[in-house]
């Protein structure tokens, strides 16, 4: 039985520019999907048919048990969407915002009276609750937005790319949020280029590349792809980079990458912790000198470069910059 998001053979182009080349997804409820990619691989593209604002030129989808491309409408009313751009209007205030979308979507004055405060309280926005969002920060507009797309408890969630541009303090309160949504039940699915984010909030992950899914998996499955844990060594002097590479060898499980400049060596191990005690030790015997060492696992530019041949930033392709929920968007959902 497909999960609540289900997509198969999604295919979608733009002139020349194939967008989506066969994407197939399944996420089951309850769960988080975490869509991995450079910017221009398809993953906007892939949130856009999936949340009704694109049809596909093949393909078939499901969202919330509902076809999207039969019944679009149905659709709409079961679905949440956080773009990339806090998709608020700047001149009313947070809490007339959220009473705006509450009534688009045919709630009561009283009612979306009430749910905007319990959202304000939820984000932590009560303070500000009648300041214009013009005067807000941009984490302040985020949350806001997030708000604004559950202010009718959506059972599927989409959020595209939600922390991209915010400091590590609020992109840490919107992760906190986002747990809460899936300890609910919610099911989502999150668009990022973070893999410390897809790392700490996905079940799964799918890493899409030029329209296609490339890998899938758990964030530690594709960490494994590019060979696991490394232990990196920066010696003190460059004449112990060969005695250090000599040891480094002895406990590797492939090439020692060397950076001459930098007086770094990397190579890739398994063992943990327990090893890197050994190499410390082989390290003092053989009397390297060294001025840091670490046990590391791989960064988003290591799956990124092992997977796709580059790293995980590329410029965007005219034709995937982003979803955002305007209020108009809201409104044509909320029919």
């Amino acid at each position: 039985m497909p999960g609540a998001i289900y997509a198969e053979g999604l295919v979608k182009t733009f002139g020349d520019v194939t967008a989506l080349d066969g994407v197939d997804l399944d996420v089951p409820e309850g769960t988080v999907l975490g869509l991995l990619g450079p910017n221009g691989a398809g993953k906007t593209t892939t949130v856009r048919v999936l949340t009704t604002l694109l049809q596909p030129d093949r393909g078939t989808a499901v969202v919330a048990g509902i076809d999207v491309l039969k019944h679009p409408n149905e659709v709409r009313r079961s679905i949440g969407l956080s773009g990339q751009f806090a998709a608020v209007d700047e001149y009313l205030t947070g809490r007339e915002n959220l009473q705006m979308v509450g009534q688009l979507y045919q709630l009561n004055g009283k009612a979306a009276k009430a749910r905007a405060g319990e959202l304000l309280d939820r984000f932590n926005l009560a303070d500000a609750a009648d300041r214009p969002a013009k005067t807000y920060s941009g984490g302040m507009r985020r949350r806001l937005d997030l708000a604004a797309a559950l202010v009718v408890s959506p059972p599927v969630m989409f959020m595209d790319e939600p922390t991209t541009g915010l400091d590590p303090r609020n992109r840490q309160q919107l992760w906190e949020v986002i747990q809460e949504l899936v300890a609910g039940g919610t099911t989502l699915l999150l668009t990022t280029q973070y893999l410390e984010e897809a790392d700490r909030l996905a079940h799964d992950i799918c890493v899409v590349d030029h329209g296609k899914v490339i890998a899938r998996g758990s964030s530690d499955q594709l960490k494994a792809r590019t060979g696991g844990e490394r232990v990196e060594v920066v010696v003190h002097q460059s004449d112990q980079i060969a005695p250090a590479r000599d040891v480094l060898a002895g406990f590797g499980k492939g090439e020692v990458a060397i950076e001459e400049h930098t007086r770094r060596l990397t190579v890739p191990v398994t063992g943990g912790a327990k090893l890197l005690a050994e190499v410390i030790r082989e390290l003092d015997t053989r009397g390297v000198e060294i001025d840091d060492i670490g046990l590391r696992r791989p960064t988003l530019d290591d799956v990124f470069i092992s997977l796709t041949g580059h790293a995980a930033e590329a410029p965007p392709e005219e034709d995937d910059e982003g979803v955002d929920a305007t209020p108009e968007t809201r409104k044509e959902a909320a029919k």
